[in-house]
């Protein structure tokens, strides 16, 4: 069993920038299957959307909204991934969750973290 925990979101102004991070914790046998990790948000009445995904070789690919805009980055070694939004515009207000792929458990999401774009 493992567990995915978001955390830096926040209230910021637009044109400000904001740094998610995602740890996953638990059995360690399963933490060493995790493979692609990514990012998903969902605004208020809207569908959640997929936001950027990392391989584990650091491999990256973005959603055109936020290309440009959005690094995703990961820390293999402390089984963690981060996004840093920068430029962030009030359209970017939303639920973030951050996701994870396990050999045998498959897709792992995190609790999400609330991010708001306002002045």
């Amino acid at each position: 069993q493992v567990q995915l925990v978001e955390s830096g979101g926040g209230l910021v102004q637009p044109g400000g920038s904001l740094r998610l991070s995602c740890a996953a914790s638990g059995n360690i046998v399963a933490l060493r299957t995790m493979g692609t990790m990514g990012w998903h948000r969902q605004a208020p009445g809207k569908e959640r959307e997929w936001v950027a995904t990392i391989t584990t070789g650091r491999s990256t690919n973005y959603a055109d909204s936020v290309k440009g805009r959005f690094t995703i980055s990961r820390d293999n070694a402390k089984n963690t991934v981060y996004l840093q939004m920068d430029s962030l515009k009030p359209e970017d207000t939303a639920v973030y969750y951050c996701s994870a792929r396990f050999t045998y458990s498959g897709l792992e999401w995190g609790q999400g973290t609330q991010v708001t774009v306002s002045s």
